[in-house]
């Protein structure tokens, strides 16, 4: 019955993300450019509907309208997978790229506006089980910019885990 639940709770959230693009506004965040607010960007958690590809070289897209040219090429974007069978199950998010449950995981932008996940498992991955997602953080945050007190670079950023970069930007668990 718990994983029914589970499961109708998880293609409700998938349905959501494809109906709604993966598009979500963090809470507006330090002072941009010209004193504006500056929006950190996050997807929601999602499990791809079908992996393309063949025996080690895995992948789906997403759609991701939040990431434009100015934020790959001037801000940081970070993504992060749950992985059904990993050894920390139920509690880590692990940053991308990563190996884990016997293969490696990563990401790219391919084009402006959608992400790929990428796997090099032998089989198939499954459909369930795992879950993506992705923060896009443009270059006009103070906490990204050369100079300014406090800021984080790329490496730093990548260095931090998934709740400390979540508590830093105000972003939903």
């Amino acid at each position: 019955m718990k994983t029914r639940f589970i499961t109708a709770c998880m293609l409700a959230a998938f349905s959501a993300f494809i109906f709604n693009g993966c598009q979500k506004e963090g809470a507006q965040g330090p002072a941009g450019v010209n004193g504006k607010d500056a929006t950190v960007y996050y997807s929601e958690w999602f499990s791809p509907s079908a992996w393309s590809g063949n025996s080690g070289d895995w992948y789906f897209a997403a759609n991701a309208p939040d990431l434009t040219r100015d934020i790959v090429e001037g801000g940081v974007v970070l993504a992060y997978t749950w992985l059904g069978g990993d050894l920390y199950e139920s509690t880590t998010m692990r940053p991308l790229p990563c190996f884990a449950v016997g293969a490696n995981w990563s990401f790219l932008i391919h084009d402006y506006g959608s992400i790929e996940f990428t796997c090099d498992m032998i089989a198939v991955p499954a459909t369930t089980g795992n879950k993506f997602r992705f923060i896009a953080i443009p270059g006009t945050i103070p906490a990204t910019k050369s100079g300014t007190p406090g800021k984080k670079s790329l490496q730093e950023l990548k260095c931090m885990s998934y709740r400390e970069v979540c508590k830093l930007y105000n972003i939903p668990e």
